[in-house]
């Protein structure tokens, strides 16, 4: 684990004498010490935290809204008590505006004030330049066949000389038009029947919920003809949530929307939110209160994007890890945070949408798919459900790259699953220019090998930074950090061009070199942007990345053991990360193993794919459970190699396995050691890398 250094600050207009605090902020994970009686919004600003305030700190705007965490947080090794925030000021509570703009348990960071250690939530409405979350829905070809769908008939009247309900009458039409089966109907939906039928033409249109091909449910009942209903593909990660909203009469996507897991607050990864449970009462039930709130919120962006009504919305399909998949639930997950990772159940969970507290349609459905292991739950059966490396020859590698990465491993013959803890490193937290994607975070990275000079993008400007008009581009929102896809790049850059040694050490000897290499403490840094605000990448970062991506290569090379392989013919990365980093650098890093990179690619949000795949092919459903239950989990924490293979992942690209394919590509540098033990940091063994042509740099 890499510690975010401390950084004390001082701040004007508070006594030298007072007490200092410790403040740990999120998403970001920046961390500071202050004294008492620093206002939040001082803190984040020295901090460099991401907290609008566009009238200044005068509690005018309301802008810098911000939420304390309470409890233990055993990883930031604080307490974060109610009593260290100073109470609601008169500016707060008088303010007819901000009676009615602070939501319950929001402060308005220039006026809460830090008494004592704690950990402060900014709001994704409360940031300048907030994440760039994009997860498209991927173009698929699918047979439609919900299991929530529409069906319009006349029922025929009653008469003396047949007493039938309605309610029969409109069973038996079911079942002579559409081939329905006996469908039943709870009270809330029989009151609604017969007002419905008021018309003269008796017609009416119901929703009808297929159990299976046995079973089913009228939800739902419209007086006349009804010819659209709406469903929501969810996959629900650790940092973000997103959501396909889809019209389930032609499985069309009408609509897009996601918002950052409001769980963060209590912890960046996931064995800190259990860690949270396991330290706080009713941690549980707290976050699992905050996620529903989360998806209600998505299911009324999404209907409002549509240009529907939220009751439109007739069921709901979810992917998530376990520990998500139990915090949604409202079960314990301090199971998962110990062995033998005992879930609570590995089925699929089919139930109301108004048990989970979502907004949608009263008699609205939800179905989350089944989990597979303690560390491997519904979003890689959804990934697998995409992607079907069940069906096909060639030995497939799918990762999905989070806090927790998803690793699945075979082809037609067999099918092997891991789990290795990478942490939010990936996504730019625990580095100490890092943030999560956002405008004015760079996320491209070239690095010239004879000068050391960098250039780069940033998100939210298609120029280069040596490109004329770059500076006015990026006016608005500045240079502001890292983010996961130019950490990446910037630490494979750096190896190509000899500023890292094959351990990932920063040679100090490059400073003769270049003035971007300097010295911080008894290491080096390499210095990729100066401006308002300077941008190094430390040797505490890199070692957080190499880490990072041991851990998951490790992952991958135990799964590799076990199918029998030393190489793999095809590679697909998952999730909003995966998405976004060029696979060249990925490879050049030692993310991934050796492969030829025409066979190495996105596969963009699989799992919500497989959660729109869910809702609009009903019988999609069972497949994936008779598919997972032939899926060997391999336990990484079990494995005595994971060790060995660790250690071997943490050089660039790796200590000894051959990278033969990346070769053909990528012109990688002779191996290198920095003598760390020498003054001045001699080299051993040390040539120089040919220089890349350009067009091979881009």
């Amino acid at each position: 684990m890499v510690v975010v250094p401390v950084v004390v600050v001082a701040v004007p207009n508070v006594e030298k004498t007072a007490e200092m605090a410790t403040v740990v902020f999120t998403p970001t994970g920046l961390r500071g010490e202050f004294p008492t009686g620093t206002s939040i919004l001082q803190a984040a600003q020295q901090l460099g935290v991401d907290l609008e305030s566009s009238c200044g700190g005068r509690g005018i705007c309301g802008r810098c809204q911000i939420q304390q965490s309470v409890g233990e947080f055993s990883k930031h090794g604080i307490s974060s008590l109610a009593e260290n925030i100073t109470p609601p000021s008169q500016v707060e509570t008088e303010k007819r505006k901000f009676q009615k703009m602070l939501l319950k348990g929001r402060r308005l960071g220039c006026s809460a004030q830090i008494l004592g250690d704690m950990v402060i939530d900014v709001p994704s409405e409360s940031q300048m330049h907030q994440q760039h979350i994009v997860k498209e829905a991927a173009n698929i070809d699918i047979r439609l066949d919900p299991a929530v769908k529409l069906y319009t008939l006349t029922v025929t009247p009653p008469n003396m000389h047949e007493p039938a309900s309605d309610l029969r009458r409109l069973q038996q039409g079911l079942f002579e038009q559409f081939d329905v089966p006996h469908a039943n109907a709870e009270l809330a939906v029989i009151q609604q029947l017969q007002p419905a039928l008021e018309s003269e033409t008796r017609e009416i249109t119901v929703a009808v919920h297929h159990h299976d091909d046995e079973q089913a449910d009228i939800i739902a009942v419209w007086k006349g003809k009804k010819d659209k209903i709406y469903g929501l593909a969810v996959d629900l990660g650790s940092t973000t949530v997103a959501a396909h909203m889809c019209d389930m009469t032609t499985g069309d996507v009408v609509s897009s929307a996601s918002v950052m897991n409001p769980q963060i607050r209590f912890g960046e990864d996931l064995m800190s939110r259990v860690s949270y449970v396991m330290m706080n009462e009713g941690g549980d039930k707290d976050m699992c209160r905050v996620v529903r709130e989360a998806l209600s919120e998505l299911a009324a962006q999404a209907a409002k994007r549509a240009g529907v009504p939220v009751e439109d919305l007739l069921e709901i399909t979810i992917v998530c890890n376990p520990i998500m998949h139990h915090l949604l639930l409202g079960i314990d997950p301090t199971p998962l945070g110990s062995a033998p990772f005992a879930l609570a159940t590995d089925w699929a969970v089919s139930l109301k949408a108004a048990e989970l507290d979502l907004e949608m349609h009263p008699q609205a459905r939800a179905f989350i798919l089944p989990c597979i292991a303690g560390h491997i739950g519904a979003d890689t059966a959804g990934v697998i459900l995409a992607e079907r490396p069940d069906m096909v020859d060639e030995v497939t590698l799918l990762v999905d790259v989070g806090t927790n990465a998803e690793i699945v491993l075979g082809n037609k013959d067999r099918l092997l699953a891991a789990s290795s803890p990478t942490g939010p490193a990936f996504e730019g937290a625990q580095i100490s220019c890092g943030q999560r994607a956002a405008s004015g975070a760079i996320e491209r990275v070239r690095i010239d090998p004879e000068t050391l000079e960098p250039r780069f993008r940033v998100i939210g400007s298609e120029l280069w930074s040596d490109e004329e008009g770059f500076a006015e581009s990026v006016a608005k929102t500045g240079v502001t950090g890292i983010c996961g896809s130019g950490i990446i790049e910037v630490i494979a850059e750096m190896f190509l061009a000899g500023i890292l040694d094959v351990n990932g050490v920063v040679d100090p000897a490059m400073a003769e070199k270049s003035s971007r290499v300097i010295p911080e403490g008894r290491t080096y840094s390499y210095v990729l942007f100066e401006g308002e605000k300077t941008l190094a990448i430390t040797q505490n970062d890199v070692r957080a990345i190499q880490l990072a991506k041991a851990a998951l290569y490790a992952g991958i090379r135990l799964l590799m053991d076990h199918f029998g392989v030393k190489t793999v013919d095809k590679i697909g990365l998952a999730g909003a990360f995966g998405s976004h980093i060029d696979v060249k650098y990925a490879m050049i890093l030692g993310l991934i193993p050796d492969c030829d990179l025409e066979n190495v690619g996105p596969i963009g949000n699989a799992a919500g794919t497989g959660a729109r795949i869910a809702l609009l092919d009903r019988f999609k459903r069972d497949e994936i459970e008779r598919v997972l239950r032939r899926v060997e989990k391999i336990e990484t924490a079990l494995e005595a190699k994971f060790q060995d293979h660790f250690v071997a992942a943490m050089a660039l690209p790796h200590g000894s396995d051959d990278f033969a394919e990346l070769s053909k590509a990528v012109n990688l540098p002779e191996r290198k050691v920095v003598d760390t033990q020498a003054g001045g940091g001699r080299t051993r063994g040390r040539r120089r890398a040919k220089p890349r042509p350009a067009a091979e740099a881009e």
